[in-house]
């Protein structure tokens, strides 16, 4: 009998590798600030939305993980 898989398990799974990539990305920008700074880098808002990316689908990929009943 076929087991079904959750979309929401898809759905982490996405989440976790954009969270990944805007996270490297923001860290690599820290480490090589642009010449001309746009107005609010300071805030380094692209680790911040990487990081919360990063946990939002790390949650649904474990809540939602094919095999757990």
């Amino acid at each position: 009998m076929p087991k079904n898989i959750s979309i929401w398990f898809f759905t982490g799974a996405l989440l976790l590798i954009y969270g990944v990539l805007i996270l490297a990305t923001g860290v690599w920008a820290l480490s090589h600030p642009p010449e001309h700074p746009v107005v609010l880098a300071s805030l380094h808002i692209d680790i911040w939305w990487g990081v919360l990316l990063t946990l939002i689908g790390l949650l649904y990929c474990w809540k939602f993980a094919p095999g757990k009943e």
